[in-house]
């Protein structure tokens, strides 16, 4: 039997374990509904490109889910965060059933239709951020049930309607509200003031109207951006003196006015002197009438920003902004200034970025600017200013951009822009400047975004240093009067997308390594003076989109596709040798055109220069071979001429003349007989003169030296047979008396030179037995000799009218010397007629 206490302690045992199951499985089954919850949302996701919710599955615990934080000890899901996943679908009401959550953030998808009004029931809400999604429809009523939250984001979607009051009237724990950029109507609640705790509103880009409302004077704002609206009424000063922590005041373009009829400024910064947290100041857009003067700056020490453009501000820009020591941005642009601008501006030292364009300034360019060394960004553009581009420019060593364009700024620009080595968007165009683009300028590789010195006066050729520009993505050079030709060089440019050249005066082709640029958007070389083909490579830039090549000296036929199948003739105007299949140009003939391309034309051209070039020298070397042949063959042909045909000009002996000539070839006749000697003819030559010894030895010296010369071996030592006819021709009239002139031997022997010592040795020496009398009386003897000589009749004419002969050329060594044939004239007078007869016909044969 079981005692008391023990049953009391069985029933402790029991009901004290039975309570912590029973909650754990309460526990249990709300994690349950929620990740049913999470699943049932999963599948109206029609797409998740980065799987972001891949994890969302039974097997999985919910608490693990991407984005999803778990409460465990009360067992609820808390948080449902999910930034930046893409997802494609309906926002499902079903997400209302995670009751616990305190936080629902989906920003950054493609979440669509209305905003769940069941959502009203999420009660322990602090967050509610639907940021970047596809939402349409107006902001639910029940959200005025959210009493509990804190951050309300609607921004960036499609909402519409007006704002419900009660959201401000019951959600009074509110701190940040953000509707941006949306399509809200109607004006801002007075209700907005019930929020004590509310710091920062930001209803910029939306279609409100009205005034802003006064019970924000109830709040202490930090953050008001209402930019982009419809709100009228004047600028708020009543509300800016009641909130001394304001960091950022955004009321750009609307449609407020400034005091007085829209034509003071100063009760504004008079009411921001307590602001002196004030960071960013933006008023921009309003067409707001009035003045600087020296409150514009007070106490905004801390001012980072100050956005005034697009209004109606006018006069100088005074002094006292020298006095907003922190300011980074001043955007004064689209103003009405005319006056001056204070050098002391240009010494804010963390002033990087000034704006001042489209005002009316007339002053030049103040030198001081080289001051701020920290400036970045500077717009000096649509004005009137004049004078030089300031050299102080070269300083701002951290520029960035600069714009001078659309002034009447004229000299040159100066080379110390070459230091502004960060430089990526430079635009001086609309000027009057003059000279050569410095090079430094164009050495500034880090430009990548433009350089545009357009519609000025510079001259000089096109600077083939642009082909280092590879980062930039446009080039405007365009009407001024720059030379030259467009380099191949220029495909270095590898990211530009826009190039004009137009209106200048280059010259030559345009390269066919512009298919190289395949970023290229749009090319203008118009009104210049190129010539050749249209580069075929341009139809291969699949991004061009547009093309004007017109006004030039260009020829030949329009390339077909790519961008040339869209263009239209006015691409190609003023070029009158230009043809092709687009309407409104002539159409090409059908002649064969042989070179298609400049490159197969130059490599034409170069052959044919090379084979003309070879030609040349082989007609050149063949004239010089041919002129030694001609020669040859003329000095041949003058030896032949004077060198008679033996048949011809030299008849033969007959045997019967020779035979009488020679007694019968009688052996007294005979050279070396010892009977040859004939007394009779001895007596004779003892009776005979002086004078005519002396004829005999000349005679029978030429005669032997004659037959001596026509033995030679080498036949350009021979005499010719005109030379040998010529000497008997003399010594057959010396013989016959003609002493008148002086016979010339062959030697240079004459009468003069053989005396009478050669005649007196001659005989002294001659023995009665072996000395050879030549017989000159014997009439048979000189009438036989007399007849061979008549045989040879050859025009007259001696050796000496004809020069040196054959045998009397400057081969010295094979002529008989004077006096190896003076040592023959002891022999001589041995010798008789017959004997000098055979010697003498000897001699002709042999020659």
């Amino acid at each position: 039997m079981i005692s008391l206490q023990t049953l009391f302690f069985l029933l402790l045992v029991t009901f004290g374990h039975s309570y912590p199951r029973h909650h754990h499985l309460h526990s249990s089954h709300s994690l349950l509904t929620d990740k049913a919850s999470l699943l049932e949302f999963k599948r109206t996701v029609i797409s998740d490109p980065h799987s972001s919710l891949a994890n969302w599955d039974e097997a999985v615990h919910v608490c693990n889910f991407t984005g999803v934080e778990c409460d465990k000890f009360h067992g609820r899901v808390i948080q449902l965060i999910l930034y930046d996943k893409g997802l494609v679908g309906l926002l499902s009401p079903i997400l209302s059933n995670l009751t616990g959550l305190h936080s629902l953030e989906i920003v950054r998808s493609h979440l669509f239709g209305i905003i769940p009004p069941e959502f009203s029931n999420l009660r322990r809400l602090h967050h509610l951020i639907l940021e970047g999604n596809t939402l349409h429809g107006s902001i639910p009523e029940s959200f005025s049930k959210l009493s509990k939250l804190n951050i309300l984001v609607i921004k960036e979607n499609n909402i519409s309607g007006s704002l419900p009051s009660s959201i401000f009237s019951n959600c009074t724990m509110l701190d940040v509200v953000d509707f941006s950029s949306n399509s809200l109507t109607g004006q801002i609640p007075e209700e907005i003031g019930k929020s004590p705790g509310l710091w920062s509103i930001n209803f910029y880009d939306n279609q409100f109207t009205g005034q802003l409302p006064l019970s924000l004077t109830n709040l202490s704002l930090q953050n008001l951006d209402v930019e982009y609206n419809y709100l009228s009424g004047e600028l708020p000063t009543e509300f800016v003196s009641s909130w001394p922590h304001l960091l950022y005041l955004h009321l750009s373009y609307n449609n407020m006015v400034s005091h007085d009829n829209n034509t003071n400024l100063d009760p504004l910064f008079t009411a921001l002197r307590n602001n002196s947290n004030l960071e960013e100041l933006e008023l921009a857009g309003m067409d707001l009438g009035g003045r600087f003067t020296n409150t514009v700056a007070g106490q905004l020490t801390s001012l980072r920003t100050l956005l005034l453009q697009e209004n109606q501000i006018f006069g100088s820009i005074p002094r006292s902004l020298a006095n907003l020591s922190r300011l980074f941005i001043l955007n004064l642009t689209s103003n009405l200034l005319n006056g001056t601008i204070s050098n002391d501006i240009f010494r804010l030292p963390k002033l990087e970025q000034l704006f001042l364009s489209h005002n009316l300034f007339k002053i030049s360019i103040p030198e001081a600017i080289g001051k701020c060394r920290d400036l970045g960004l500077l717009d000096l553009s649509h004005n009137q200013f004049t004078g030089r581009i300031p050299d102080s420019l070269g300083d701002l060593v951290r520029l960035s951009s600069l714009f001078l364009n659309n002034n009447l700024l004229s000299g040159p620009i100066p080379p110390t822009l070459g230091q502004c080595t960060n430089l990526y968007r430079l635009d001086l165009s609309h000027n009057r400047l003059t000279g050569n683009i410095p090079l430094e300028l164009i050495g500034l590789h880090e430009i990548r975004i433009f350089i545009n010195v357009s519609h000025n006066h510079l001259e000089g050729p096109l600077p083939i240093e642009l082909s280092k520009l590879e980062k930039v993505q446009e080039i405007d050079l365009s009407s001024n009067y720059l030379t030259g030709s467009m380099f191949p060089q220029i495909a270095g440019c590898i990211a530009v997308s826009v190039i004009n050249f137009s209106n200048n005066f280059l010259q030559g082709d345009i390269p066919q390594s512009l298919g190289d640029l395949r970023n290229l958007e749009s090319f203008d070389v118009s009104r210049n003076q190129l010539s050749g083909l249209i580069p075929t490579t341009l139809s291969k830039i699949d991004t061009l989109i547009f093309l004007n090549l017109s006004f030039n000296n260009l020829e030949g036929k329009i390339p077909s596709g790519g961008i040339f199948n869209s263009v239209s003739n006015l691409s190609f105007l003023g070029n009158q040798k230009l043809c092709g299949t687009i309407a409104g140009m002539p159409l090409c003939s059908q002649r064969r055109k042989w070179f298609h391309t400049r490159s197969l034309l130059v490599i034409f051209i170069v052959v044919i220069f090379i084979s003309t070039l070879l030609s040349i020298i082989c007609f050149v070397i063949g004239c010089k071979r041919l002129k030694v042949i001609i020669w040859s063959q003329k000095t041949e042909a003058r030896k032949n001429e004077a060198r008679p045909e033996l048949i011809s000009n030299f008849p033969r002996i007959t045997y019967n003349e020779l035979s009488h000539a020679t007694g019968g070839f009688d052996n007294q006749g005979l050279v070396g007989s010892e009977k040859v000697v004939d007394p009779a003819l001895v007596t004779a030559l003892r009776d005979q003169s002086q004078e005519v010894r002396k004829m005999w030895e000349v005679s029978i010296a030429e005669l032997i030296e004659l037959g001596l010369i026509c033995t030679q071996e080498s036949p350009s030592t021979r005499p010719t047979m005109l030379d040998a006819a010529d000497d008997l021709d003399r010594l057959k009239k010396y013989l016959n008396g003609d002493t008148t002139g002086t016979f010339a031997s062959s030697l240079g022997i004459s009468s003069s030179t053989i005396g009478d010592e050669c005649s007196e040795h001659t005989v002294a020496n001659a023995s009665p037995s072996k000395s050879h009398i030549v017989q000159t009386q014997d009439p048979r003897n000189m009438e036989s000799l007399t007849k061979a000589e008549a045989k040879y009749d050859v025009s007259p004419g001696s050796r000496a009218q004809r020069g040196k002969g054959s045998y009397g050329g400057e081969d010295v060594n094979h002529r008989p010397t004077h006096n190896s044939a003076a040592s023959l004239l002891p022999c001589i007078s041995t010798l008789s007629v017959v004997d000098l007869t055979l010697v003498l016909v000897f001699s002709f044969y042999m020659c």
